[in-house]
């Protein structure tokens, strides 16, 4: 009789606890596909942005990068801006702080390398860029120490990922990786231009060796498994910048003796890199699924500029605004004297120093970028569009 009793009272325990996992399955599964907090600021159109390339889009990881001679924290660079010399190389803000900006993110970009970019600070995105690197690991060596583009994605994985995904909850890097969040953030790539300047044309280069055709492939080649790394890491949306014209800038135009003339074979290079860069859009987006490229086509807005600056706001297009540090002086004729002078109107330059645009420009590239409609200027959608994805 008692057997009977435990086996009916075993039935009917077992029934109930039946009811409860099926009753609570729909939570539990809901808890592991998704538990990650969501992130997006009120208003903001994306979740934040992640940079990585060089000096152009560089907020101040060089600052505390020991022994590098690329660094931009010392007045006059951010005489206008609000926070003063940050390591951003320019007169203000950069493309990177501009494009924030449009996007509504509550706050700038943190660095990287600051101490102090940790915790709730790093939800809106984290800035990667080190001033005088490049894609290939050894350009900018002539520099001093600089985080190659392969340092800083691995930082990106390492570091910033496994901190980002502690603050949403994750449990662990792999489920902030799948759990879709992000692809609401924005990848930004603005490098290519050091491997020409401080690479493939420095005198004693290895890479000098082979073919400008040869190695502009080969550069491509190397970025792209680079997005592809980024991407296997979560990345979706990709926003990348193509280089400046490098043979208008005052260090060329100082270096060769020459005044209103650009250096023809600099741009050569820089438009054969950007031709390549436009193509990677429409070729690597199969091998990424799910992903998005916007290519911003920054050579032809500098260049728009120095053919016909008045119209749009500039008087000069071939000096830098700023003081700038001579090499007979021990400096290295890019980057400004330290407490040097600046020009009266900044806004006016192109140039805030031998290599660097104004805040203006930035301001400039940064609008065309989130904004324009012609594709010629940003393919195939603009930064807006893609946000929007």
């Amino acid at each position: 009789m008692m057997k009977g009793v435990r086996l009916k009272m075993g039935k009917k325990a077992y029934s109930n606890l039946l009811v409860f996992f099926f009753s609570f399955l729909p939570l539990l599964l809901l808890c592991s596909c998704c538990p990650c907090k969501g992130v997006k600021s009120d208003g903001a159109e994306t979740n934040g942005l992640f940079v990585f390339g060089s000096s152009l889009v560089d907020n101040g990881n060089n600052n505390f990068v020991k022994n590098s001679t690329s660094r931009a924290d010392y007045l006059p660079y951010g005489i206008d801006f609000p926070f003063g010399p940050t390591g951003r190389f320019s007169n203000g803000k950069n493309v990177i702080d501009q494009l924030g900006e449009l996007l509504k993110l509550p706050s700038f970009i943190p660095p990287f390398n600051n101490p102090s970019t940790k915790g709730d600070k790093i939800l809106y995105g984290v800035n990667f860029a080190s001033g005088g690197s490049g894609i290939l690991d050894d350009t900018g060596s002539i520099s001093g120490s600089v985080i190659n583009l392969r340092q800083q994605i691995k930082n990106y994985e390492k570091v910033t990922l496994p901190q980002l995904a502690h603050q949403l909850g994750c449990g662990s890097t792999q489920s902030l990786i799948t759990s879709g969040i992000l692809s609401e953030y924005l990848f930004v790539i603005g490098t290519g231009g050091n491997d020409y300047l401080l690479n493939y044309f420095v005198s004693n280069s290895t890479a000098s060796k082979t073919s400008l055709e040869a190695f502009t492939a080969n550069l491509t080649i190397a970025l792209s498994r680079k997005l592809k790394k980024l991407h296997s890491l979560g990345a979706r949306k990709f926003v990348l910048i193509s280089i400046y014209p490098i043979g208008c800038i005052p260090a060329v135009r100082t270096a060769f003796h020459i005044g209103q003339d650009c250096i023809l074979v600099l741009n050569q290079a820089a438009s054969l890199f950007n031709s390549h860069l436009k193509s990677l859009v429409d070729v690597i987006k199969p091998q990424m699924p799910g992903s998005n490229l916007v290519y911003v086509n920054s050579y032809k807005i500098i260049h728009d500029i120095i053919d016909d600056p008045n119209p749009r706001g500039f008087n000069d297009t071939t000096n830098a605004c700023c003081e700038v540090s001579q090499i007979k002086e021990g400096g290295n004729g890019i980057l400004c004297k330290r407490g040097g002078n600046t020009c009266g109107d900044r806004k006016s330059h192109v140039f805030f120093d031998g290599l660097h645009p104004t805040e203006a420009v930035n301001v400039m590239i940064a609008n065309i970028a989130y904004a324009s409609s012609l594709s010629i200027e940003t393919y195939p959608i603009n930064v807006k569009e893609l946000a929007k994805l």
